[in-house]
């Protein structure tokens, strides 16, 4: 059994973006399915696929992400493997053209999990990664934007950055592997006009991605705030671990926790450890895409 989910961000996608955000995630699909079919490993394919939506300038990570309020763009990923419990994570990082690829170097090289701002540049520089420059991340779309909310005389806050009609476009993916490891990743820009140095749920391992291949794998999207809160993605995985591995189940009943306590909203994709996929959300739309190997062909939302 192989099987692999992708999302595209969680929120009120307007009619006239959602194509290129439906082409978006099936081609990210498409990647890790090719990766995974050909006796590809989880970890390979969250990586990859991950890698062509912080490419797309569609979605906030990587090229495309949104400009904190110093003008500045600063992205958060990370990557775990659940078979291991091996995690990485960067978090206020400039400058890299990859995010989840540098998360996964510190995976595999470092004893440690979460590298921050000129450390994980450091760390970057040691082991080959190349920076690349602002410009090769920013796009007009989001200049123009934080141009907008510069001459805007009101204030915002993370929270109305993320209300509903507002883009948030963190990418993510699960696989689960034919050797039976689930690896899950995420990867962002976080939230616009952000103060510089904000970190939101996306690096944080348990909060925006989670694995356990006993149990399943998670990721997260949405208001990173109330998310880390809630700690959404290892409460997905527990709660299937306790309701027998229904991913369906969880997801929503997570997705309902955040909006309870935190006032939340997002969405999240899950996969449990047989590879049933799961999506849940309280946003008006979200960009999602799976398939598993007992499927005749691809499912693509938004």
């Amino acid at each position: 059994m192989i099987s692999f989910v992708v999302h595209g961000g969680a929120w009120d996608i307007p009619d006239d973006l959602v194509e290129a955000h439906r082409s978006g995630v099936r081609r990210a699909l498409a990647i890790g399915w090719n990766i995974l079919s050909n006796g590809g490993t989880a970890v390979e394919a969250v990586e990859k696929s991950v890698n062509f939506m912080e490419d797309d300038a569609t979605f906030d990570a990587g090229r495309g992400s949104f400009v904190n309020s110093i003008g500045e763009i600063e992205l958060d990923a990370s990557i775990m493997d659940g078979t291991t419990f091996r995690a990485g994570a960067i978090a206020a990082v400039q400058n890299i053209r990859y995010p989840i690829s540098l998360a996964r170097v510190i995976m595999d090289r470092s004893e440690h999990i979460l590298l921050a701002g000129s450390g994980a540049i450091r760390f970057a520089e040691e082991h080959g990664i190349v920076q690349c420059s602002k410009e090769d991340l920013l796009v007009g779309r989001e200049l123009e934007r934080w141009k907008a909310i510069k001459n805007s005389t009101k204030s915002i806050s993370t929270k109305d950055a993320f209300r509903k009609k507002t883009p948030h476009d963190t990418v993510g993916a699960v696989a689960l592997d034919s050797f039976g490891v689930i690896a899950s990743g995420t990867s962002t820009g976080g939230t616009p006009n952000k103060y510089p140095g904000r970190v939101g749920d996306s690096p944080l391992i348990g909060c925006g991605t989670y694995a356990d291949s006993s149990v399943g794998g998670a990721s997260c999207t949405g208001w990173g705030e109330a998310i880390i809160k809630v700690v959404l993605a290892k409460t997905v995985i527990d709660l299937m671990e306790y309701n027998g591995g229904d991913p369906a189940a969880a997801a929503k009943q997570a997705i309902e926790r955040l909006e309870k306590k935190a006032d939340g909203f997002g969405g999240v994709i899950v996969l449990n450890k047989n590879g049933a996929p799961a999506v849940a959300f309280n946003t008006p739309r979200m960009a999602r895409a799976y398939r598993t190997s007992d499927m005749n062909s691809d499912v693509i939302e938004v």
